[in-house]
């Protein structure tokens, strides 16, 4: 069955020090899931990017992992992905990965999560694309870069259109539904009993 969007979940591969990202990245996949949709990642099994793709599964939903050779050699790769795609270099992961989406989020994660964050809000401000980019910023995780990046429009090394090309949420669900609405696209009604 074709999914109704894909949505690029970007994360941490750790689980982080607050039990909250945790069920913040597993709220996320069951959305996605309950929705009829299908996540793409990085392909880990680990810390948050594996909650989000275990939740997304138990929700019905399909997953896509996208991940290096070399990080499936030190076994970091998620076996019960819909499809498992092993690719040469990273960077041939984070362009398959927007090929394959409709849409962009990131949740909490460390220095990885922010490369692949502003590399395709970026890509969308020269026009490589135009889809959807989120964060979500459940507990206030972003609070501090959100500021920083405040401070750049102030000092002109940013303009306030470049900051109307992010969608920033608390919520998950409220945010991925404006994203995947935002795409064009349309979430499929929640899944009763799910």
């Amino acid at each position: 069955m074709t999914p109704n969007f894909s949505l690029c979940v970007y994360c941490g591969s750790r689980p982080g020090g607050d039990p909250q990202h945790i069920a913040t990245a597993r709220s996320v996949g069951l959305w996605i899931g309950r929705h009829g949709g299908q996540l793409v990642y990085g392909g880990g099994r680990a810390g948050l990017m594996g909650e989000v793709a275990r939740a997304t599964l138990e929700a019905g939903g399909r997953v896509v992992g996208i991940i290096p050779k070399a990080l499936v050699e030190k076994e970091w790769a998620m076996r019960d992905c819909s499809e498992l795609h092993i690719v040469d270099t990273m960077h041939d992961r984070k362009r398959m990965m927007a090929e394959h989406a409709d849409a962009f989020v990131a949740l909490p994660g460390g220095i990885g999560t922010f490369e692949e964050l502003f590399e395709v809000w970026t890509w969308r401000q020269l026009g490589y694309h135009d889809k959807p980019v989120g964060i979500l910023n459940a507990g206030g995780y972003y609070d501090g870069l959100l500021a920083f990046l405040t401070t750049a429009v102030v000092q002109q090394f940013m303009s306030d259109w470049q900051m109307e090309l992010i969608q920033v949420g608390n919520e998950p669900a409220s945010l991925l539904s404006n994203l995947v609405q935002a795409a064009g696209l349309a979430p499929a009604p929640r899944l009763e009993g799910i």
